[in-house]
Order: C-alpha cells, then structure tokens, then sequence
C-alpha cells in the first residue's frame, strides 16, 4: 500500500521542485487600483438608465438593468421609473412591474416619499394597469 501511494505522489514531488525566477513571480506593491473614474451626476445617471430601460429588449436585460439601477445608493427619479415600468409592459411582465414599486419602496427613505412616488406615476400606472402590492392584496 505504501509503494502505491508513493509511486502515485511522485509526479506530484517532482512538479513541486521546479522553483519559478523571482522577477516571474508578480509583487504586491506593484498592483494599482485606479479611482480616477469622473462621478456621474444625478441627471447623467437618470438619462443612463432610461435610455436603458427604452432599450431593454428582453426581461434578463431588463433585470440585470433593474438590479444595477436600484444597487446606487440613490432613489432613481420618476422618469427612471416611468421607463422601467414602460419597459416591463412592453416585454409582457406584469410582476416585473408590480417589484419596481416593491423594490422603490424599500428604497425611499419613509412612506411619504413613497406615496410622492406614487402620485407622480399615477397616469402612468394607470395607463399600463399597473397595481401595486398593497392593491393587489387589499382585500386579503
């Protein structure tokens, strides 16, 4: 038993003594991060990601818009939100839709803000048919 272990460990030994040069092996100081990325402005993320949003041409798209949209730590504006939910619409995914308001919520800061949210995109939700959690489930 012993000989076939070793026989089985040799060519990993000999792997093993192979030494690499020191100039091959990478240093640590020399690895840079580099935060010289410009901020972007309030209003240059919102055209962003309704651009995006008005160009969604699947739900993965769509999703992974929405998840990198609401992952800044800001409440996306109304227009943001007019284009997802419009988006959501045109891809025929009305629970899509009805976790952007989910997911708003849990983004603003208190339930006023919430209800700001929802009076502005009244016409909108309206228009679309979109209800959202507390409506669907009102009489539960």
């Amino acid at each position: 038993m012993n000989r076939l272990l070793n026989s089985a460990a040799r060519p990993l030994l000999a792997g093993s003594r192979t030494l690499r040069p020191a100039s091959t092996i990478p240093s640590l100081t020399s690895i840079r991060y580099s935060s010289s990325h410009e901020s972007e402005s309030f209003a240059d993320f919102s055209k962003r990601y309704t651009a995006f949003f008005e160009n969604a041409e699947d739900l993965f798209e769509l999703q992974r818009g929405l998840n990198n949209c609401f992952a800044y730590d800001l409440v996306p504006g109304v227009d943001v939100i007019e284009a997802a939910l419009r988006a959501s619409r045109r891809l025929d995914t009305y629970s899509t839709a009805v976790r952007i308001l989910e997911g708003l919520k849990e983004k603003v800061e208190n339930k006023k803000q919430y209800e700001l949210y929802l009076q502005e995109l009244k016409s909108v939700r309206e228009e679309l048919g979109i209800d959202t959690k507390e409506e669907l489930y009102a009489g539960h």
